[in-house]
């Protein structure tokens, strides 16, 4: 359990692309499905929606799961790392030179700054109780 805790969701997103996107399982743009909006409108789902509509969901899963414990400590630490490989695959690998995997950096970034900024919150907050 202390191990899941500590894994960072957005991994999966930035593996999943990988797999998907970047060996050429599919087409970012390829269309999975339709859905008529109340407007009348018919929007094309496409991979690159499914992926970002997934990340954006761990997104919150991890902002959700921000604290001052040990375990949260190494997720931020993995998250950095995340965000690293992120930042490089965007700059270095042509078919990650997409304005999805740009909003999966992004959402890695989040990720990292929201992590940090809970947790040092959370420190401190403790550390007032701590003195009362």
């Amino acid at each position: 359990m202390y191990l899941l805790r500590a894994f960072p969701f957005l991994a999966l997103v930035v593996i999943a692309y990988n797999v998907f996107f970047v060996l050429g399982a599919t087409a970012i743009g390829a269309v999975l499905g339709h859905v008529r909006l109340p407007s009348g409108v018919e929007w094309q789902v496409t991979a690159g929606d499914v992926h970002i509509i997934a990340g954006l969901a761990l997104l919150f899963v991890e902002v959700l799961s921000a604290g001052a414990r040990v375990v949260s400590v190494v997720n931020h630490g993995l998250s950095l790392l995340v965000f690293l490989v992120c930042v490089v695959e965007f700059l270095l690998v042509r078919a990650c030179g997409t304005p999805e995997f740009l909003f999966i950096t992004l959402m890695t970034l989040i990720d990292v700054v929201a992590g940090y900024t809970i947790s040092i919150g959370t420190a401190r907050r403790d550390l007032a109780f701590d003195r009362e």
